[in-house]
């Protein structure tokens, strides 16, 4: 049986900036039905955030956390840098991870799916992760959240700066 355990744990940041500088594009939330309840209550339009993914140039030193995730025994590692900017709110949801899953041949193995998320910078004023129902706040650059592949998280930026994570996705 999969828990929805939030693990918390540090990497020594090695990286640069050049994640500020990437060729984000904004990346909508892919079901439409959930925006739309969303929406109704009251959430704004502003809903998910900009995305660097593996489809785009990523940064220069990536390949460092692409191997830090195989020596914990994930595969088919993912990654996506994300920005999220002031007044950007990611209502409480789950990954479906559907092409992930397809690319895979994962289905029916859905729960061997991990995600973590890489905090890129310190906290600051008005950025917010929470997971399973827990606030995380306070963060140091390198600060990392990992959960199971189903576990609820929302995410949200109300302060003056934007907010940069790393979303790693691998299966086990």
């Amino acid at each position: 049986m999969v828990t929805h355990e939030i693990i918390k744990y540090q990497i020594d940041p090695f990286w640069d900036d050049e994640y500020l500088h990437l060729d984000y594009v904004w990346e909508p939330y892919k079901d439409p039905e959930v925006v739309q309840r969303w929406l109704d209550m009251g959430y704004p339009d502003q809903l998910s955030g900009w995305l660097c993914d593996m489809r785009r140039p990523q940064p220069t030193w990536n390949h460092k956390f692409i191997e830090y995730y195989e020596n914990k025994g994930w595969k088919n590692i993912g990654t996506a840098y994300y920005r999220m900017d002031t007044g950007t709110v990611m209502p409480t949801h789950r990954d479906h991870y559907n092409k992930y899953v397809s690319v895979f041949n994962l289905q029916g193995q859905e729960h061997l799916i991990r995600r973590a998320i890489v905090f890129m910078e310190d906290w600051a004023s008005g950025h917010y992760f929470e997971g399973n129902g827990e606030a995380y706040t306070g963060w140091s650059a390198g600060a990392v959240a990992e959960w199971p592949y189903d576990t609820p998280h929302m995410a949200a930026n109300i302060g003056p700066t934007p907010r940069y994570t790393l979303q790693i996705a691998g299966h086990l």
